[in-house]
């Protein structure tokens, strides 16, 4: 009989697999990995810590990630994959499909096999904590056509992908990561929209669903979808006739972890219908093996059945066959081919609001940034007002800037400057803060040009009183693309 812990996806401490971590890893016997940035760090050593998790556990193990693009991206050397919410501008599902294989590629180069990407929730409440820019729009079917044709680009070269957060996180103000959202739709509500990219995602036979810890009280009362036979078994298994892999969202999150304590929710969630339990925990191998030993308890106990677990690894199997993982080299014209097309990506994305000045290289421009921006989530990494500076330097090589927390900085540098054009950043996505609405008045009332850089939050351009150029994204090519359009026509410096 196989050993249920055969359903776990488990996560590592740093970026090495350790003889002590590998034969920890032999004994628990899970079903993969999950990488996180913690345990990505040069080509060579990521596929050196993959080899070794294969090697300990003597298969072709199932090796993830979320490689996203945009703010949600864990390798970030070599071409990063475009924001989905940008790709939403673009509304080329070819374009999607590209994107998907471009993710893929950079992560089979290392020999992972799992993308939990992409996100296919649509983005209806701005406000919503946890989306954002990680969704293709607020249209359901565009959505829908975005986000398959991405996951199916993935799958074609060679990475197995996830569409999350399955039946929809696009309508909560709460974050799952902290607390249990509860969205109070009608099931009606959720077919005419949160369900028609998942449709359309089983429709066209995508490789695995992640699940989301949400409550949908029409659907099932008392258990997240997560742990919900009703919207597991039920709706995706039975109505929707799915046969890939189900894969939870990982179990540590609060709107999981609070309610059923000490791994109680893995064998929940294997029952209501799951494959994989992702348990994530900074490589704490304390939770995983408390986590094997809740799904032994279960089994023992008969409230997880053998029947379950063997369906569950079965298709784990099946999948480790269909995308092995081997390690696929990226030639230097895929690169340059994927770097162009990030670049293409992204100036196709931009969004204009009023006239923008163009910039003279050759002259000083002032530049106001966030010192840092809040983050929370899946968010890894942000980009802090003297990244943005350095970035921007080398093509305006006379760039002044000082960080918009700090009053007589700005003030100074206002007053040094009077006649130079100035840009402002907005970084994060949970509102602007009172000193970035301040500044953009007083930048209002100036004689010289002034323009709001709108780096992650398209909802924040309207909120202040200057021309706004909407990046959709702040990684390598947005930057790049941002610059072009500042500099006019036929003017490129890189960045």
């Amino acid at each position: 009989m196989t050993h249920p812990a055969r359903t776990l996806m488990v996560d590592l401490p740093g970026p090495t697999l350790t003889p002590d971590l590998a034969r920890w890893l032999r004994a628990l016997n899970p079903g993969g990995v999950c990488l996180f940035a913690r345990n990505i760090t040069t080509p060579e050593a990521t596929a050196q810590l993959v080899a070794d998790i294969r090697d300990a556990l003597e298969r072709g193990a199932l090796v993830a990630t979320d490689q996203e693009g945009g703010a949600v991206l864990r390798r970030l050397d070599g071409p990063q994959p475009p924001t989905p919410q940008g790709l939403g501008v673009l509304d080329d599902p070819q374009a999607a499909f590209e994107a998907g294989a471009l993710a893929a590629r950079g992560l089979l180069e290392l020999g992972i096999n799992w993308n939990y990407a992409p996100s296919l929730d649509v983005n209806i409440d701005p406000l919503n904590p946890v989306i954002g820019e990680r969704s293709f729009g607020t249209d359901p079917a565009r959505v829908a056509a975005l986000g398959v044709a991405w996951a199916l680009g993935s799958e074609s070269a060679g990475v197995l992908s996830a569409v999350k957060h399955f039946p929809g996180h696009g309508d909560t103000r709460v974050d799952s990561h902290l607390a249990l959202p509860v969205v109070n739709k009608s099931r009606a509500a959720l077919e005419a929209c949160e369900w028609v990219p998942f449709r359309a995602a089983v429709q066209a036979g995508v490789g695995s669903v992640m699940t989301a810890h949400i409550l949908y009280p029409a659907l099932d009362p008392e258990r997240p979808a997560t742990l919900s036979p009703a919207l597991l078994d039920g709706l995706l298994r039975q109505e929707w006739g799915y046969s890939g892999i189900v894969v939870t969202d990982a179990m540590d999150m609060k709107a999981v972890a609070d309610r059923y304590p000490a791994g109680q929710g893995a064998a929940l969630a294997l029952t209501a219908g799951a494959d994989a339990v992702l348990v994530c925990g900074h490589g704490d191998q304390s939770l995983h093996d408390l986590h094997a030993r809740a799904l032994e308890r279960a089994l023992q106990g008969g409230t997880l059945s053998a029947q379950r677990v063997e369906a569950a690894v079965t298709r784990l199997s099946q999948a480790e066959a269909r995308f092995p993982g081997a390690r696929r080299l990226i030639s230097a014209a895929q690169r340059q081919q994927d770097e162009a097309a990030t670049l293409r990506w992204a100036t196709g994305a931009l969004e204009r609001q009023g006239p923008l000045p163009t910039l003279d290289p050759a002259a000083p421009v002032l530049l106001f940034a966030p010192a840092e921006s809040e983050l929370g989530g899946p968010y890894g990494d942000f980009l802090s007002g003297e990244a943005l500076a350095a970035a921007l330097r080398p093509a305006l090589p006379h760039l002044q800037s000082a960080v918009i927390e700090d009053a007589e900085a700005t003030a100074a540098l206002l007053a040094r400057f009077p006649s130079a054009p100035a840009l402002l950043a907005t970084t994060g996505r949970w509102g602007i803060p009172d000193t970035t609405v301040a500044l953009a008045a007083r930048l209002a009332t100036r004689r010289a040009p002034a323009v709001h850089l709108a780096l992650w939050s398209p909802d924040a351009a309207a909120q202040l009183p200057l021309p706004a150029l909407v990046t959709h994204g702040f990684r390598r090519a947005h930057l790049q693309a941002a610059v072009d359009a500042l500099l006019g026509s036929g003017q490129t410096a890189p960045v």
